[in-house]
């Protein structure tokens, strides 16, 4: 067996360990991108090499592959990728105020690192220490919202609680206001926004975490709609701030000077790309938020035209500068 093929194994293995209710065909299919056959060899490539691992079926006659953890516990190692990955995902939750997240990702890291030999340990640090390095991790420079660390803490225990807050708005030139929210979940982006139901009102609604400037929890629970779902609300938004009088279709064309560089980029994640016979390159996609909008089609000056919805046009036709010496 080759190295690359010994690796995929463990990595199939890992996984099966990982899942309390073991593995099927579809997540090894989905996990590695392979046919149906492929997975179909590769489970059984895994029952001859590893002994104790055990099959059943569940409840929908789906079979399903689990294996014990110490089979698995000489053959894991960790890469100092990994440990890296560990580091820019703390820092990444940091950078947009979720400094519990963050902190709970630095005590995973803690505890991952306690369980590896001494020796190994070691080793690993020091190639850790210069990818991280080389990377430029210790010094990321850029602006990053304001947190406030207790406001925080009290929002993400409501939200895994599933309990009413009392929150202390300050809504720029306007008066605080004191109102009593379920929330829904996070949206991050230039800042971070906290998706609430707010007492007497059905549809959600957005509050900016920097602008809240007291959050109390109550002892009161309530029960989370079923139908809503935060990833397909998050959707309606070009960044992470919406409007629902602004969603609707966006279209914007990147001039042919612009259009591969546009084309690396994701704007949206239902958006739809064509070409044009002179090179040009359109984007569509439905979201809300135009001043967002506005500040990422700044960057691109004279190379982006948007051609929907009008608002928007109107809103940074006057802004488009020709003396950007580069693109975003």
């Amino acid at each position: 067996m080759s190295f690359a093929k010994a690796d995929t194994l463990i990595e199939l293995a890992t996984l099966a360990a990982s899942r309390r209710h073991g593995i099927t065909l579809d997540d090894v299919t989905e996990r590695f991108a392979v046919s149906h056959r492929t997975a179909q060899r590769m489970l059984h490539q895994m029952e001859l090499t590893f002994p104790d691992a055990e099959t059943r079926f569940d409840g929908e006659g789906r079979k399903r592959w689990t294996l014990a953890t110490a089979a698995l516990r000489d053959l894991l190692t960790l890469t100092p990728d990994e440990l890296a990955a560990l580091d820019h995902a703390a820092e990444a939750l940091a950078r947009g105020g979720e400094t519990r997240e963050a902190d709970a990702l630095a005590r995973l890291k803690d505890k991952i690192l306690a369980l590896v030999p001494r020796d190994r340990a070691r080793r690993l640090e020091t190639d850790h220490e210069a990818l991280l390095e080389a990377q430029g991790f210790v010094a990321r420079p850029g602006p990053r919202p304001k947190a406030d660390a207790g406001v925080a803490e009290i929002l993400s225990e409501a939200i895994k609680a599933c309990r009413v807050v009392e929150i202390v708005y300050s809504p720029r030139n306007r008066a605080r206001t004191t109102s009593r929210v379920m929330p829904y979940g996070l949206l991050a982006g230039m800042r971070r926004y906290l998706v609430v139901k707010a007492e007497g009102r059905t549809e959600p609604s957005l509050r900016a975490i920097d602008r809240i400037v007291e959050a109390r929890l109550t002892d009161e629970s309530f029960i989370r709609d079923e139908a809503f779902d935060l990833a397909a609300f998050a959707k309606r938004s070009f960044g992470a701030f919406q409007s629902p009088q602004e969603y609707g279709e966006t279209v914007w064309r990147f001039t042919p000077a612009a259009a591969d560089h546009a084309r690396d980029f994701i704007f949206h994640p239902d958006q739809l790309l064509t070409t044009e016979a002179d090179g040009a390159l359109t984007v569509r996609f439905h979201a809300a938020g135009h001043l967002e909008m506005a500040w990422h089609l700044y960057m691109w000056g004279d190379k982006v035209e948007v051609l929907a919805p009008e608002a928007l046009r109107m809103m940074v036709e006057a802004h488009r500068r020709n003396d950007w010496p580069a693109m975003p």
